[in-house]
C-alpha cells in the first residue's frame, strides 16, 4: 500500500541536508573519510564535554530505586525545577517554576509539541527565510500553513515585514537566533520591535500570537548575546536542545518553558504536556533528563567553534565569495558565485566537497556550510573549492 499523499509529497520535497549526508556517506566509503569535504550537517564531531561523561557514569552506577520507569509525562519535577531556577537566575524569564517546564525530545520534540498545543486546522505560522527546513514539515504536521517572511539583505529580522505578513489567522512566529542557517544573533532591538508587532496584532485581532523561540545554539554565540526573543513578548515558548550546547545531538534531550506571563501559562503547559504524550513522546528520555539537570551551567569549548569559524570565513573571503560573518551556531551562508547554486554544488560535488543548497532553507542562490567539523576538512575543503571556483572564470 503506498504512503499518504502528503508524505509522498513531502518525501519528494525532501530535506536537502540528509540528502547531501547520504551523498556524503557513500563518497566516504569510496573515497576514505579524509578525502571527502563534508559541510552538510550539524552533526558536532566536537565530542562532550568530561563533565557529561562523570555524570553519566555516577547515574548508571547509583542504586537509585525506580530510576528507569515512568515519570510524569512532563518530565521529572526536580530536573524541571532546576531548569526554572536557571531560567529565573539568567533573566529569561522571572517567577517561572517548574510547572511551565515541559521536558521534550530535542528541541524538534519540543517544537512539535508545541505547535500541536497550539494551532487548529489552517492556523498560519510565520517562519523567517532563510529557515530551518524542517520547520514547513513540523507546521504542516499539525494541520498549520506556513507563512514566508524574508528577512533583510544581511540576514536581519524585518520586523516591518512581520507586521505585513499578520492576518487573523496569525497564530505564532518561529524565531530562531542564533540562526541556522545564516549564523545570525539578532539583536536586543530587533527583538523588542518584533515584539511590539505582534503586541499590536494581538490588540488589532483580539488573540494571542505565540512566540516560539527555538534556541538549540543559544551557548554557540560570538558576540555579547542579546537577551531571549522568548522573554520579550509575554505570550511566548522557549525551546531548547543540549545537543549542541554539551554536543549530545543523538542523546535528544531538552525542554520547553511556557513564559509565566503568557495568558493562562498553566493551560498551556498542560497542552504541551498532553500533546508530548499523545504525539508517542510519552516521555523525554529519562536518564538524560538527570544528566542534564546536572549540566546546566556546563558547555562545550565555544573557542573551538569560534577558531574553525575564523578559519573558514576567512577562507572563504579570500576565495572571493560574498559571506557575512556569523555570530553564533556553527553555519556560514555565503552567496553562490553562480546564480544556480545547484550547479555550483554538482561541480563541488566532482571534488568532493558537499555543500547544502539554499533554497533548501527558502533562500536560492546561497550554500550552507556546516564548520562543526575538524580542521583539517576546513583547509582541504577550501582547497577543493578554489579548484571549482576555476571552473567558472572565464
Amino acid at each position: 500500500m503506498p504512503a499518504a499523499e502528503r508524505i509522498t509529497t513531502a518525501l519528494k520535497r525532501g530535506s536537502w541536508i540528509r540528502k547531501m549526508f547520504e551523498t556524503g556517506a557513500a563518497l566516504k566509503t569510496q573515497h576514505g573519510a579524509d578525502n571527502v569535504f563534508d559541510f552538510t550537517l550539524g552533526n558536532p564531531s566536537l565530542e562532550p564535554p568530561d563533565e557529561f561523561r562523570s555524570s553519566l557514569r555516577s547515574l548508571l552506577d547509583s542504586s537509585e530505586p525506580s530510576a528507569h520507569r515512568y515519570m510524569p509525562n512532563a518530565g521529572y519535577e526536580s530536573v524541571r525545577g532546576a531548569i526554572a531556577s536557571w531560567l529565573n537566575n539568567h533573566e529569561v524569564f522571572s517567577g517561572t517554576s517548574a510547572a511551565n517546564v515541559v521536558m521534550s525530545v530535542g528541541a524538534g520534540g519540543g517544537l512539535n509539541a508545541t505547535l500541536r498545543a497550539i494551532l487548529d486546522e489552517g492556523d498560519e505560522v510565520i517562519i523567517l527565510a532563510p529557515y530551518f527546513v524542517e520547520y514547513l514539515f513540523y507546521i504542516d504536521n499539525h494541520g498549520g500553513k506556513p507563512v514566508v517572511v524574508e528577512t533583510k539583505e544581511d540576514f536581519g529580522l524585518d520586523a516591518s515585514a512581520v507586521r505585513a505578513a499578520i492576518t487573523a489567522r496569525t497564530r505564532a512566529i518561529i524565531v530562531n537566533s542564533p540562526n541556522n542557517p545564516t549564523g545570525r544573533v539578532y539583536s536586543a532591538a530587533t527583538l523588542e520591535s518584533l515584539a511590539s508587532v505582534l503586541a499590536d496584532g494581538e490588540r488589532v485581532h483580539g488573540k494571542p500570537i505565540y512566540l516560539i523561540s527555538d534556541e538549540p545554539y543559544r551557548e554557540l554565540c560570538y558576540v555579547d548575546a542579546p537577551p531571549s526573543a522568548a522573554s520579550m513578548h509575554p505570550n511566548s515558548f522557549l525551546c531548547y536542545s543540549w545537543s549542541k550546547s554539551l554536543s549530545i545531538p543523538g542523546e535528544r534531550i531538552g525542554y520547553v518553558a511556557v513564559n509565566p506571563r503568557a495568558d493562562d501559562p498553566a493551560g498551556l503547559a498542560a497542552a504541551v504536556t498532553f500533546t508530548t504524550r499523545t504525539l508517542g513522546f510519552v516521555n523525554a528520555p529519562g536518564l538524560m533528563q538527570r544528566v542534564a539537570a546536572r549540566l546546566l551551567n556546563v558547555t562545550v569549548d565555544i573557542e573551538w567553534y569560534r577558531r574553525r569559524r575564523d578559519q573558514l570565513t576567512t577562507g572563504l573571503k579570500q576565495l572571493g565569495f560574498d559571506v557575512h560573518t556569523p555570530e553564533g551556531a556553527f553555519y556560514v551562508f555565503p552567496r553562490s558565485p553562480v546564480a544556480d547554486e545547484m550547479q555550483f554544488i554538482e561541480a563541488a560535488h566532482r571534488e568532493r566537497v558537499l555543500l547544502v543548497p539554499g533554497r533548501g532553507f527558502g533562500r536560492a542562490g546561497y550554500l550552507r556550510l556546516c564548520y562543526c567539523v575538524d580542521q583539517a576538512t576546513i583547509s582541504g575543503g577550501l582547497e577543493a573549492l578554489d579548484k571549482v571556483l576555476r571552473e567558472f572564470k572565464p
